[in-house]
């Protein structure tokens, strides 16, 4: 695949979009300070769905480094099944727009039962820390990392050790670089990570579901390792991210014996801001893929949902 700018659609203007739009927000930090203090020494509960869900796990894991015992948990989940945060804990809640169902319904029944609720959500949505203007690509991405960036903000206000000023220029050197060149295999197309990037992993995989309709699947090293590695050979492609961290060299070792198997490997590394922070360079670097591949088989990466969504309540 080429190397060179980037396709002229929203997906592509929002990506390019991101070093300064994650700027902005650093110097825009007020409501963030207000609102983190409310989170300290309670449980917290992060909730989302879909690319929020990948959010809120690597939201609750900033936290954590807080101090914060912090969990991820399906919007669907909480409000359905549980758990759900109790009257002295606390809910961090995900959303773009503002308007998926359980998200909502997981944020009004915090405010009901007394529960110290934050929404983190674009602009015009209604929430209390805003990210950036709402995007015209369905494939979310700026906002996306607005709200990766939010949350970074509270862990880093609560006592996570976070150098956030390095992030623009990191995400900088991703979406103003040359394609990553990933070449479209002729079969499976799996994504894999460890720690926060395993969910990395999971977004890269969904984007390139979303922007070129090509199955693809995202994995936690462990997770890929026992059992659905077995089926990556020769017609297959793994796309590696690696962010540094306590699981680096195992990931490494997977990915040297899934390619020992025929399958080509594509490896991705940034661990330059520490493992935390990994997940910023490596999130544009997943979507970069994604538009990619979408420009390659002719698909509209800003029109995503099929006409069957369109009539769901979402």
């Amino acid at each position: 695949m080429k190397s060179g700018p980037m396709a002229p659609t929203e997906m592509g203007r929002a990506i390019a979009a991101q070093p300064a739009e994650l700027a902005r927000l650093l110097a825009d930090s007020a409501a963030v300070e207000e609102l983190a203090p409310s989170l300290g020494g309670r449980r917290t509960f992060v909730v989302g769905t879909g690319t929020s869900f990948h959010a809120a796990n690597q939201g609750a894991y900033l936290l954590r480094l807080a101090g914060l015992e912090a969990l991820a948990v399906a919007a669907s989940d909480t409000v359905l099944w549980g758990p759900a945060p109790s009257a002295d804990e606390a809910l961090v809640v995900l959303s773009h727009r503002g308007t998926k169902r359980y998200t909502s319904q997981a944020l009004a029944r915090a405010r009901r039962e007394g529960v110290v609720a934050v929404s983190i959500g674009g602009i015009g949505s209604g929430a209390e820390i805003e990210t950036v203007e709402q995007e015209r690509s369905g494939t979310f991405t700026v906002s996306h990392l607005g709200a990766l960036m939010r949350l970074a903000q509270l862990a880093r206000i609560l006592g996570a050790g976070l150098d956030l000023e390095a992030v623009p220029d990191a995400v900088a050197g991703v979406v103003e670089g040359p394609s990553p060149g990933v070449r479209l295999p002729e079969r499976g197309l799996d994504f894999v990570g460890a720690g926060p990037n395993q969910w990395t992993a999971a977004e890269g995989a969904l984007k390139v579901r979303e922007a070129a309709h090509i199955f693809a699947s995202g994995y936690a090293v462990e997770q890929l390792l026992h059992g659905p590695g077995f089926a990556l050979e020769e017609h297959d492609a793994l796309i590696s991210l690696d962010g540094g961290g306590p699981a680096s060299e195992r990931l490494a070792e997977l990915s040297r014996a899934i390619e020992s198997r025929g399958a080509r490997v594509h490896r991705f590394a940034s661990s330059e801001l520490g493992e935390a922070l990994s997940i910023f360079p490596l999130t544009a670097v997943v979507q970069r893929i994604a538009l990619d591949f979408a420009t390659l088989v002719g698909s509209d990466p800003d029109d995503v949902a099929p006409p069957a969504w369109k009539s769901l309540e979402l």
